[in-house]
């Protein structure tokens, strides 16, 4: 049987304690268990998956062996799983390449049968402001990352599990995408526009604003963002010999 199909998934933020963390990661080792591996071309793990991950040269983040089983399970039997850093996963250096993923920028421009897509995390795409790119600069600059790895695991994950914690219930209700004015949706426009003599963008697919959208680009091509995990699962799946859709939730 041909493989045709492709998964995306984002924001699972496994690990931070908030609702219930147990059930959230039991949903979403659920999903991926439940992927077709004879159908399924490849995976593509968005961003932000783990709410806070760093690892060291010989020290990991303890747990999730069911999602690592699962994951290994999947490339076992075939499918390609890529992953995207996040704003919370951003410190994976090396042991997600050797558990056989790949790891992609964005935004990468990926071809699944017919369609073109354009895939990343969200953060930091479009006119973002100042205060945003130099923490963004801060979390990406690799003096910073030797530094912060001096520390020990104890402190460090204490640290950056409190840290991360605090950012997301400082979220308050759920964000409401604001369409045109957003930094996403003039950076999907801008590099649209941008392609030239390419061929032109059918989707953009994102995660990190942790509200689900599905709407049609001045431009012509569709954005889709996917939700987060906190209260129910979030994930797409694209048939390749349909060009179709479809919203798991």
């Amino acid at each position: 049987m041909p493989r045709h199909l492709t998964y995306f998934a984002a924001d699972v933020h496994l690990g931070l304690d908030v609702k219930d963390p147990a059930a959230r990661e039991a949903r979403f080792v659920s999903f991926l268990k439940g992927i077709p591996a004879e159908e399924t071309e490849a995976l593509y793990l968005l961003g932000d998956i783990w709410d806070f991950w760093y690892e060291y040269k010989d020290v990991v983040p303890k747990g999730y062996v069911r999602v690592f089983s699962a994951l290994t399970a999947l490339m076992d039997a075939g499918v390609k799983v890529y992953f995207f850093q996040g704003n919370h996963d951003v410190w994976t250096y090396r042991y997600f390449e050797e558990l056989g993923m790949a790891k992609l920028k964005q935004p990468c421009v990926v071809s699944v049968g017919p369609l073109t897509l354009c895939l990343g995390h969200g953060d930091g795409l479009g006119p973002v402001k100042d205060g945003y790119k130099i923490l963004r600069a801060i979390f990406h600059c690799r003096f910073l990352q030797v530094l912060f790895s001096s520390l020990h695991p104890r402190i460090a994950f204490a640290f950056g599990n409190g840290w991360s914690r605090h950012n997301r219930l400082a979220r308050g209700k759920e964000y409401v995408f604001k369409g045109e004015s957003e930094p996403l949706w003039q950076f999907c426009e801008s590099f649209q526009a941008g392609r030239g003599k390419d061929r032109p963008v059918d989707a953009f697919i994102f995660g990190h604003y942790h509200c689900e959208v599905d709407t049609p680009l001045p431009s012509g091509a569709r954005l889709l963002i996917l939700k987060d995990w906190m209260d129910g699962s979030s994930a797409l799946r694209l048939d390749g010999e349909t060009s179709s859709f479809t919203w798991l939730r």
